[in-house]
């Protein structure tokens, strides 16, 4: 199968495995992850309605997907400094720069450069960008490619 792409967009805050667990979180609550609802909408899921969590857990959740994944940052654990799969990864300054044209992108900006982002992930890899306004963060863009 092809793999699927997210995309989220949260609102800044300086610890951003913080806001990628709730993040996780809300999206599970919600029901936006596969098995609950096998095709997730992306991007920006939060604007659909989900079919409520199925699961008793984030885990069971994984568990349930088997090897497609959940199709959603719940296949996500951490963040972590260097892609990885089940991580998500911030993009380096020269990427940001090449991709945006500065390493303080506005969100208008990495909407923008959304494709590209996405075309260069490998399945089960996920990135961030901090986006800001007026020169100071204001939110947190999460974007990744499922499993499958």
């Amino acid at each position: 199968m092809a793999a699927y792409s997210y995309v989220y967009q949260v609102d800044y805050e300086p610890d951003i495995n913080h806001a990628l667990q709730a993040l996780r979180q809300r999206e599970f609550e919600a029901g936006r992850y596969n098995p609950a609802m096998p095709f997730p909408q992306s991007p920006f899921s939060a604007l659909f309605s989900g079919s409520g969590r199925r699961c008793g857990s984030i885990s069971a959740a994984l568990a349930a997907s088997g090897t497609d994944g959940t199709r959603s940052i719940l296949d996500i654990d951490c963040v972590a400094d260097e892609p990885d799969f089940s991580v998500a990864a911030p993009l380096t300054d020269e990427e940001l720069e090449e991709l945006m044209g500065t390493t303080q992108p506005s969100s208008l900006d990495a909407r923008i450069a959304l494709d590209e982002i996405l075309f260069s992930l490998e399945r089960g890899h996920c990135v961030y960008v901090v986006c800001y306004e007026d020169e100071q963060p204001s939110s947190i863009l999460f974007a990744g490619m499922s499993y499958d």
